[in-house]
């Protein structure tokens, strides 16, 4: 286990007041890892994450800021770097995304989708990067794109390219520092049972209990499930992994057709265990 093992790093997670982000910094954290916890300034749970990862006998330093202010993002990854030392691991999990169709999409949607999903995990990244390189760090940056940047899904034109576009930069960036020895790779979820904000124009219950019979074992991932590729990635276990994607999402992108649900069910053709 010792290839996992993330003692005397530190890691930067965004997005991390709460579920899949919160879940992610505290994985690493149980690693041995220091963190660095960003979200929105007054975004209600960053001092729980914090307590959470106090509680494994890491460090947590707080620096709330907007990621979609994409031109203050240099100086904020200075201002870390200056307050924590070298950032081993950057972990790109904060993303927004906003239900609506193709031609109700206006260009201040767009454009907000953009910024937060895919503008600020590309100038959050230069920078860090900038100093993993300086301070001699092979370090690890991850990002959080999503089963939606493979295939497509109504209603969500603008999400969908955002991390479509998020895949591409990763193996961009991958190429570019693999000869510094840092790797750049992606982790995308399926659905994961996280607080959802806004409002949906249907049946949000009928909804969810239809994608649960789509997903092969049946259910949502709880955030913790993406913890193992989050460490597979962030140690050394993954040292020769780089501009790639682990798909985390019960099987959903291997099934074209959930035809198993007209089957008759699965039986061992092996004698019972009883004889």
């Amino acid at each position: 286990m010792h290839r996992f093992d993330l003692t005397g790093r530190t890691a930067l997670v965004t997005g991390a007041a709460r579920g899949l982000g919160r879940a992610l910094a505290l994985a690493l954290a149980e690693a041995g890892a220091d963190l660095v916890l960003v979200d929105l300034p007054g975004a209600p749970g960053l001092t729980g994450t914090a307590e959470l990862v106090r509680a494994t006998g890491r460090t947590a330093h707080l620096h709330p800021q907007d990621l979609a202010r994409t031109e203050d993002l240099a100086d904020f990854a200075d201002r870390v770097r200056e307050a924590v030392g070298p950032l081993h691991i950057l972990v790109n999990n904060a993303g927004v995304a906003a239900l609506e169709r193709f031609n109700e999409i206006t260009a201040a949607s767009w454009a907000r989708i953009m910024r937060v999903n895919l503008d600020a995990v590309f100038f959050l990244s230069q920078r860090v990067a900038e100093h993993m390189v300086r301070d001699g760090v092979a370090g690890r940056i991850i990002t959080v794109t999503s089963k939606n940047g493979l295939v497509a899904e109504a209603g969500l034109a603008h999400y969908n390219a955002s991390k479509a576009a998020a895949e591409s930069l990763t193996q961009s960036l991958a190429v570019e520092l693999a000869p510094h020895g840092i790797t750049v790779n992606a982790i995308a979820p399926g659905m994961v049972e996280t607080p959802i904000d806004g409002e949906f124009p249907f049946d949000r219950e009928a909804f969810e209990a239809a994608y649960r019979e789509r997903i092969p074992l049946g259910r949502y991932a709880r955030p913790d499930e993406c913890a193992g590729a989050l460490l597979l990635l962030a140690s050394d276990a993954g040292s020769y992994i780089t501009g790639t994607r682990i798909v985390v999402d019960g099987g959903v992108l291997a099934d074209q057709m959930p035809r198993t649900r007209f089957m008759p069910p699965y039986r061992s053709s092996l004698p019972s265990a009883d004889g």
